[in-house]
Parts: structure tokens; sequence; C-alpha cells
């Protein structure tokens, strides 16, 4: 089965970078990468290109005109480039561990899609992270433990390994927590309920209407925390000016049983 990892982008190509090459170190390399660029300057672009001549995997870049926060829309375009059965879906700044790719696969079963989890790093040690290009392999549990009792990384506990079984599925009709900066899901469930609805725009809520259109069409959620938790880097706060109108949209979606919206990755 082929994978898919879509990566989320704006303007932040040392971020990228780092993910790229947290990536690059994967257990399970049968991957391909999808960049879903939100209109990034020629920076983010320049990096991709010097980074595909050490890539053990296959790169596409898929770039929109900067013209505001237009996530939804973007990782569309992007997954109707891809070519995987089985997407991820990850931020430009959420650093991955050796075998998140494989976690992912093991856990993937039918009807369910994979919410994964973050540890956030704190402002000044993500620039430090960046700086010196860590890559999450060559942190030991004692080097983690020992930067979250400093504070640069804020949680512990999701980082440990722990078979949760049944548990996994305690919340699998909860849309709530769901995020597209750690999510896995078969891409026929995806293209099911017609991906992201492009009428989101600005940030906020895009990731939890697909949850809870998948929830109502049968796909349920299972946990991936202690399995495919990534480091996210610290960034400032998105632009929230749209946030209440996507509210709004939020609130009509969770009192309809819709499954397939209208302006979504089919137009692709």
């Amino acid at each position: 089965m082929l994978i898919s990892v879509v990566i989320s982008t704006y303007n932040r190509p040392d971020a990228l970078s780092c993910v790229l090459n947290s990536l690059n170190d994967q257990s399970n390399m049968n991957f391909e990468v999808v960049i879903a660029d939100d209109g990034s300057t020629s920076d983010t672009k320049d990096m991709i290109t010097k980074f595909k001549n050490k890539s053990k995997f296959e790169i596409q870049h898929v770039w929109q005109e900067d013209d505001g926060f237009r996530a939804a829309q973007i990782r569309n375009k992007a997954v109707a480039r891809s070519k995987g059965d089985y997407l991820i879906f990850i931020d430009g700044d959420c650093v991955t561990f050796p075998r998140f790719i494989a976690n992912h696969i093991q856990l993937a079963e039918k009807n369910y899609f994979i919410r994964g989890s973050r540890v956030m790093l704190s402002e000044t040690y993500t620039q430090e992270f960046i700086e010196s290009k860590i890559i999450p392999s060559k942190l030991t549990f004692f080097n983690l433990f020992g930067l979250w009792k400093s504070n640069k990384i804020k949680r512990i506990v999701p980082l440990i390994s722990i078979p949760l079984g049944i548990l996994r599925k305690q919340k699998e009709k909860k849309w709530y927590g769901v995020k597209t900066c750690n999510l896995g899901m078969k891409r026929d469930d995806f293209m099911a309920v017609n991906g992201f609805d492009e009428e989101y725009i600005g940030w906020g809520h895009e990731d939890a209407d697909l949850a809870i259109r998948l929830i109502n069409s049968g796909v349920y959620r299972k946990e991936g925390v202690n399995a495919v938790t990534v480091l996210h880097l610290w960034h400032p706060l998105n632009d929230r000016s749209h946030l209440k109108e996507n509210e709004n949209r939020l609130e009509k979606r969770l009192q309809s049983s819709v499954t397939r919206i209208t302006h979504g990755v089919s137009q692709y």
C-alpha cells in the first residue's frame, strides 16, 4: 500500500526542511510526499528543489497563489495530485519520529481514521532545534525527559510507546480535537465525503468539519497517541479574523447529517 504524506506549508522553509529530514529517516519508506503550499515565496520552492538531491522518497510541490489562508483548498489540490491508497496529513512544522509511517499503517483499520497527537516545543527551543538540524531518531527517551523537565517540550507522556488496544476507540464518535497536523485515513474514505470543504476560508475548523462528516459517514475516530506523536515546532498564532464565521459554519454542520459536500476535492 502506497502512502501519501500531505504536508501543508506557508513561508516556513526552515521548519519544512526539518520535517522532510525526519521523513528521510523513516523505518518504512513506502510513501510519497505531496507538499500543499498555500502561497509561499520562492524560498520554499528553492529549499524543496535542493532537498530532492538527498530525498529517499518522491516529492511533489503543489502551490497556489497567496490569497489568504486557504488550507482546505490547497490540501484538496495536493490530494488530487497524490497517488497513495492511504493519506497522512501533517503540517510543515510537525517533525516525525522514525516509526511514524510504520505505526500509522499498523493502526490503520477499516472504517476508522487515525487521530494523531503532538507535543509542542517552546519558542526558544524551536529555534535551537531548527538551527541544530536535529532528527528525532537521535533523541533518546532520556534526552526527551530532560527537554520536558527544562520546559523545552510541553509534554512527555504522549512520546512513550504504549499498546493501548481497545482504548484507542473510546472516543470513536468524538470530533473535537481532530487536527490535520497529524491525521491518517484511507483515500477512499476521504474521497467519499469529497475531502475538505473549501467554504472554510481563513484559520479554523476545516479539519473539525472533515471529522464530523467522516463520522456521519460511518468512519470513526481511533487514537494514535503513544504511537504516532509528532514534535510540533512553535509558531505565532495565525490570523483569526475569519474564526467567528467558521465557528458558525461548523455549528450548522453539527446540526446536520451531511457527509459529502459540494466544494471539495472532486473539482480537481
